[in-house]
């Protein structure tokens, strides 16, 4: 460290002290530069201790695109510093935003890219509010030791009633009658208006999402087929086929529950729409680049497709607002919206009362649990790491946080510097090129806290340290 670093380090060791009012308080706020967080425990009064930062109204948490309550309750209840804001942010408002915070929560129009994130000078922790990550540089984040946590299962039930839902109106062709009647036409028909009572399901993901809609589809007595990379155990009277081709070839209705992958884009294209059924029916709420949607106007003109329902697009607008979604964003757009029996919803699949304000205490909790304890369980670029809660009775007890590159002798070098205390529990853990250890040592004062920082600071593998207490 250099002598500028060591004097600040010791500044806020003596400001943990003044604030305390023990000569064995140690603290300051995380940041890249020096100790990046040093917590506090709970009183003797709770059986379990919990990790904290010793002044948690230096923890700066910026919330955009309007993330739900729960989240910003959680977040406040800490005592930490809460900015939010309603929509997402412009890149160079964002960048000035950035640099100061601990942790950020996004929906899924902020881009987190690298150009954004190198100027995080504090970042510890993002949380993706929602299913997806692509809208984060995960590499970078990762490298850089910031830790990226979703919100994986939270509003799958919420997806899979809006299948459900668009299932049906796609069937009685809905959407067109309910167009006509508010431009003052009447049109009583049943041409190709079906009951879903007997028709197949074809699904393709059996996660989360797809297994409640299996449920879901099979109680409307529908047949329900599914196609997944790996085999899966079904629910009800489902049955899985191995092939695309086949759930392809044989269902009424066609359904996507899939990540953005390079193996998933385009993953229903022209030569998928030539193997289904003649008026089959497809449904998207995944990623906008599952489905070929130039091809699917063909095949929808060509009469192969009886109607399709999108909730999702390859490119979509960073904010609400009229005649916004147009060809300047995809290049079909016009074309496609003046199709009949074609449902359009502006990603809203998992927008409910419900599914909001569960991911908002879903990823909250990860980001303070991470925060406050270290622990990553949830993060989608991190190893899995938790150790056990302290006892209320544990003194001079000091959790370290060493995120570091994932390289041979590295346990080795870390117990070494760990090695002059009793090592009460430890976990390690790796993923890839990133490393993620967790070790409780005991008998630690005030300057053997300084001393075993400035050792792990030293170490050629490490990204980022914490130490908390």
């Amino acid at each position: 460290m250099s002598s500028e670093e060591i004097n600040n380090l010791q500044n806020s060791f003596q400001r943990a002290v003044n604030l305390s009012g023990s000569s064995g308080a140690v603290s300051t706020s995380p940041t890249q530069s020096f100790m990046d967080t040093l917590p506090r425990r709970m009183s003797a009064s709770n059986k379990a201790k919990a990790l904290k930062p010793f002044s948690t109204g230096d923890m700066k948490i910026l919330l955009l695109e309007n993330v739900n309550a729960t989240a910003v309750s959680i977040f406040e209840d800490q005592g930490y510093q809460v900015e939010f804001h309603k929509s997402s942010l412009p890149e160079e408002v964002l960048i000035e935003k950035i640099k100061d915070v601990h942790a950020i929560g996004i929906r899924s129009k902020t881009k987190l890219s690298a150009n954004i994130l190198k100027h995080a000078r504090n970042l510890v922790s993002i949380g993706c509010f929602c299913i997806g990550t692509n809208q984060v540089d995960l590499k970078y984040a990762t490298n850089a030791g910031i830790a990226v946590f979703n919100s994986p299962f939270s509003n799958s039930r919420s997806v899979a009633e809006l299948i459900i839902g668009e299932i049906i109106t796609l069937a009685r062709q809905l959407g067109d009658r309910s167009i006509e009647l508010h431009t003052g036409a009447w049109n009583k028909v049943s041409h190709r208006c079906w009951e879903v009572r007997g028709k197949t399901l074809g699904i393709i993901g059996y996660g989360h999402i797809g297994s409640q809609l299996s449920v879901l589809a099979e109680a409307m007595g529908m047949h329900v087929l599914y196609y997944d990379t790996v085999t899966i155990m079904a629910l009800g009277t489902a049955r899985q086929v191995p092939t695309l081709d086949e759930l392809l070839n044989n269902s009424d209705f066609i359904t996507c529950h899939v990540p953005a992958t390079p193996e998933t884009k385009n993953m229903l294209s022209a030569p998928q729409f030539a193997a289904m059924k003649e008026g089959a029916y497809i449904l998207n709420a995944s990623r906008g680049t599952v489905v070929d949607i130039p091809a699917l106007i063909q095949a929808f003109k060509a009469g192969k497709i009886a109607g399709a329902a999108l909730d999702v697009y390859p490119s979509e607008p960073a904010k609400n607002g009229a005649g916004v979604f147009n060809d300047d964003l995809n290049p079909w757009a016009t074309e496609l919206i003046s199709l009949p029996n074609i449902i359009l919803t502006p990603h809203i699949g998992g927008s409910t009362e419900e599914a909001q304000s569960a991911i908002g205490v879903e990823v909250a909790t990860s980001l303070t649990k991470y925060i406050n304890e270290g622990t990553s369980v949830g993060s989608v670029n991190f190893p899995e790491v938790s150790l056990r809660s302290l006892d209320y009775d544990q003194e001079n007890t000091v959790r370290v946080l060493y995120i570091h590159h994932n390289v041979p002798g590295v346990l080795k070098t870390v117990n070494n510097v760990l090695s002059n205390h009793n090592i009460e529990k430890q976990f390690s853990d790796s993923k890839g090129d990133i490393a993620y250890l967790m070790a409780d040592i005991s008998n630690v004062d005030q300057s053997d806290i300084k001393s075993v920082y400035d050792e792990l600071n030293q170490t050629d593998a490490k990204i980022s340290i914490r130490l908390l207490y």
